[in-house]
């Protein structure tokens, strides 16, 4: 049986600019320098590699996975494991940067096989805003979040995927039951800002924009970077 060529993953950039694109297709291939490597979604790329800037955690890599596995989330746990098969002997430690991600608890129980640690949440909307926080939030079922990432890529994750873009009229069946988009801004981008106003006004929900930088997610990588 043939296998299904795996999807390149897109390099380094010298400049440090990441397209949002390659993140979503392709992934990051980690640099190969470091102690301990941090195995992330392709949506997280930005903030951990903006995080690593501000504390000069030289010593962690990054190897992101492409974020549009998002949309098949049992995937997600194959290929966490086939990453850390591949990478673990170059490093002190591998972490892995994926909340549960809708994989219903597989991602954590492959994880524990594998004895490696993982990101605390259910998804990055609860680890941005702060798992507490987010979880006092019982009166919010009828939201839809998005983050920088996810505004970015709207059309990527969203529109396209549900054939919004071809059969507008399916948008009432979709989001027929969800009131409010919440945009969590992990940056005071005005742009963003914008976008995302405009993609509430597309599903036709209310607008709400709350800044919460990179919550957890600054947290336990501080923990990770202090081993």
């Amino acid at each position: 049986m043939r296998r299904r060529p795996r999807a390149p993953q897109a390099p380094r950039p010298a400049g440090g600019s990441l397209e949002a694109e390659a993140l979503t297709r392709a992934g990051l291939a980690p640099a190969g320098s470091g102690k301990v490597l941090l195995l992330a979604c392709g949506a997280l790329a930005h903030e951990i590699l903006a995080l690593k800037r501000m504390n000069g955690w030289g010593h962690l890599d990054l190897h992101c996975l492409p974020a549009i596995l998002h949309n098949t989330p049992e995937r997600i746990p194959d290929a966490v494991e086939a990453a850390v098969k591949a990478h673990r002997g170059r490093y002190d430690e591998v972490f892995v940067v994926y909340a549960d991600c809708g994989t219903g608890g597989l991602l954590q129980a492959r994880c524990a096989a594998l004895g490696v640690e993982m990101l605390r949440g259910p998804h990055c909307y609860s680890f941005f805003e702060g798992n507490a926080a987010f979880a006092a939030h019982d009166d919010e079922i009828t939201a839809f979040y998005l983050t920088d990432f996810l505004v970015r890529q709207f059309d990527a994750f969203v529109t396209k995927p549900l054939g919004l873009d071809r059969h507008p009229d399916l948008r009432d069946m979709y989001f027929g039951n969800y009131t409010k988009l919440v945009y969590q801004a992990q940056t005071d981008d005005p742009d963003l800002t914008k976008k995302a106003k405009a993609c509430a006004a597309f599903l036709k929900l209310d607008f709400e924009r709350r800044f919460t930088g990179y919550g957890d997610l600054a947290t336990e990588l501080a923990e990770v970077a202090a081993r």
